[in-house]
């Protein structure tokens, strides 16, 4: 959750962002503690919105130009080459190589975007161990169908390539939990105690988690 404190509003007021998080103004003369007592209050509203936003990301099995697919919490439409770019394809600021722009770019673009979770994630997990001084033996990112992530005992986590289509927030929520394992190896009260102490909002991470769970089929 979002708390942003603007002198001009008059009241508390929550949104639902496009990347599945929630905002809360704060007026002037507003707390935190009552933003986010706001927020609580305002609950169901925010699951139901979140409800409507993951029926409108239903994913197609095949994509295509005009296609548009999550990234980094965004939906972004798959787009063609620009000046004359033969046998490319752009997805934001990615430009990716394809056989058949025409075809089911569903398969390569896939393969590009493990390629970059696989760029990107392991540092991240390395500056969150760092921070919260646990150790980490290895950093794996895999094809999972299932899961978003798991951690083993001698201390190698592994993450599911398709975090880099979520939002940052939930992104760093999955690292967090994963590290939270290296001191509790279970899901027991203990360790959402831990997990709470590393990652405040993590409820929110795990709604959004909960409603845009077609990302992992």
């Amino acid at each position: 959750m979002v708390l942003i404190r603007n002198p001009r509003a008059r009241r508390y007021v929550l949104r639902l962002r496009p990347d599945g998080s929630a905002r809360v103004t704060i007026p002037r003369g507003g707390s935190v503690t009552e933003a986010r007592r706001f927020a609580e209050r305002n609950k169901k509203w925010l699951e139901r919105e979140l409800h409507r936003l993951c029926a409108r990301l239903t994913r197609p099995k095949e994509w295509s130009i005009g296609t548009e697919i999550l990234f980094r919490g965004e939906l972004v439409k798959i787009e063609a080459g620009v000046n004359g770019e033969s046998g490319r394809i752009r997805l934001g600021g990615e430009v990716i190589r394809v056989a058949d722009p025409a075809a089911d770019l569903r398969p390569a673009l896939e393969r590009h975007l493990w390629r970059l979770a696989t760029k990107e994630l392991p540092p991240l997990v390395l500056e969150f161990a760092t921070v919260h001084q646990v150790p980490v033996r290895q950093t794996t990112v895999r094809n999972q169908r299932s899961r978003w992530g798991s951690c083993s005992r001698r201390g190698t986590i592994s993450l599911n390539w398709r975090l880099i289509q979520a939002p940052p927030f939930v992104r760093d929520y999955l690292i967090l939990h994963e590290l939270s394992h290296l001191r509790e190896m279970n899901h027991s009260a203990r360790f959402w105690r831990e997990v709470e102490r590393v990652c405040p909002d993590y409820e929110t991470a795990e709604r959004w988690l909960k409603q845009h769970s077609a990302l992992l089929k």
